[in-house]
């Protein structure tokens, strides 16, 4: 259904945007940003860089929790990756025409430019393996789960959809259940929004934020990386906050915080941006 906030002008915003996050390589450290370009693939810049093994399936904290480590900075034509201990390592943007070879997130098959040994070699000394790093030229060459988003829908490197949205009422309500508070930084959102109930974005389903439009599709379904602190690459607690999770959260497809969103008008959008429900319905946490 469409509610009353149909336009923009005709009632007050739900929330405020009061952070945006790029991820540049998937599972290595974020960016906050003030403003950004969101397009059809996400932010821009964000998971558009991946870190594979050298058979060139993708890695991620969940196999190595020390890429939490690796700090990543934008650079004129490129990054600049950073451990401490081993110094930087700036790294060129493959050429467009460079030459692909199809690496694996998931069960998707994607066309990517190798970003050469030299930063293969330092990201593999940082993480302790064999690895490559990789860049997705072709933002269209990776489809959204059609049984969710809608037709044409697409994502670079992110595990499933273009954009996670997450409230912090919502994590304020997780934290008072859990036996330690955790930081929104274990759920690795692109926008996080403020000034709504908690768990009202469960019956979200087009949102205006700044000058884009966002389809929500699902609740995100949350992994290991959630017990991961992302400051220091350590677990302080196995079992959180998936276990609260589980009995707060649990749903159909596993344990859920945020909101997984495709963008359907892309636009740029800035802390501090209003946002607007332009349709709503029932809760999509449907119970297992």
């Amino acid at each position: 259904m469409i509610n009353d906030l149909a336009d923009p002008a005709a009632g007050a915003p739900v929330a405020r945007v009061v952070a945006l996050h790029v991820h540049p390589v998937k599972s290595l450290g974020g960016l906050a940003v003030a403003a950004g370009m969101l397009g059809l693939c996400g932010l821009e810049d964000d998971r558009r860089w991946m870190v594979t093994d050298p058979d060139g399936g993708f890695l991620t904290q969940r196999q190595v929790a020390r890429m939490a480590l690796v700090t990543v900075a934008r650079a004129p034509g490129g990054l600049v990756l950073a451990l401490a201990g081993q110094g930087a390592h700036a790294v060129a943007l493959p050429p467009v025409d460079g030459a692909r070879r199809m690496v694996r997130v998931w069960k998707d098959s994607v066309p990517a430019v190798d970003a050469g040994d030299a930063v293969a070699g330092w990201l593999s000394a940082a993480l302790g393996r064999p690895c490559r790093l990789v860049y997705l030229h072709d933002a269209g060459a990776r489809s959204a789960d059609p049984a969710f988003a809608p037709a044409g829908a697409t994502v670079g490197f992110a595990d499933g959809f273009a954009v996670l949205v997450a409230s912090r009422e919502s994590l304020g309500a997780l934290n008072r259940d859990l036996p330690s508070p955790v930081p929104m930084d274990r759920f690795r959102p692109n926008l996080v929004l403020e000034g709504a109930t908690p768990w009202v974005e469960d019956g979200w389903r087009l949102l205006a934020v700044g000058e884009a439009l966002l389809r929500i599709v699902k609740p995100c379904s949350r992994c290991i990386m959630t017990t991961i602190d992302q400051k220091t690459a350590e677990i302080p607690d196995p079992r959180e906050p998936l276990a609260t999770l589980a009995r707060t959260r649990r749903a159909r497809g596993g344990v859920m915080f945020g909101q997984n969103a495709v963008v359907v008008r892309p636009g740029r959008v800035a802390v501090g941006d209003a946002v607007w429900v332009l349709e709503d319905g029932p809760s999509n946490l449907v119970v297992a």
